[in-house]
């Protein structure tokens, strides 16, 4: 299962990838990815594991991924996985005159798949993450006034 969502940003790259990479300031404008904190790192970097909790169901759910790409400006891409199954989160940053284009790509594997189907987590997820993609595009916009 893939999640795809684009979003275009009226601010310059450097505010939304300042609000996009801070997340020890996420807890000020993201409601989806809450009591987010560093595990190992202490910033958006390669290797960095961070932790936050979303609710795609009733109770939230505590998610611990890891970078595994960090190219500043342009392409962050984290890892892992809970209850038999595993995400690999891509957000790619392109400006484009005077604004700036995000694309959050996440894909979804594992044994228990076919039960979040069932549960229909995957609608849940989605709207979660354009969410989270409304939230950034609110925050930077807000900061670059």
């Amino acid at each position: 299962m893939i999640i795809r969502k684009e979003i275009d940003i009226k601010a310059p790259l450097s505010v939304v990838w300042n609000v996009f990479s801070q997340m020890e300031d996420w807890r000020q404008w993201n409601t989806v990815c809450r009591n987010c904190c560093y595990i190992e790192g202490d910033k958006m970097a390669l290797d960095t594991c961070f932790s936050f909790e979303i609710a795609p169901l009733i109770f939230p759910m505590r998610v611990k991924p890891r970078i595994v790409k960090c190219d500043p400006g342009k392409e962050v891409v984290w890892t892992g996985g809970r209850f038999g199954v595993r995400a690999e989160h891509m957000f790619r940053f392109f400006e484009e005159n005077g604004f700036v284009r995000l694309l959050s790509e996440e894909e979804f594997k594992g044994p228990m798949m076919p039960f979040s189907r069932l549960l229909r987590v995957p609608q849940r997820l989605h709207r979660l993450t354009e969410e989270f993609m409304a939230a950034i595009k609110q925050q930077a916009e807000t900061c670059a006034g």
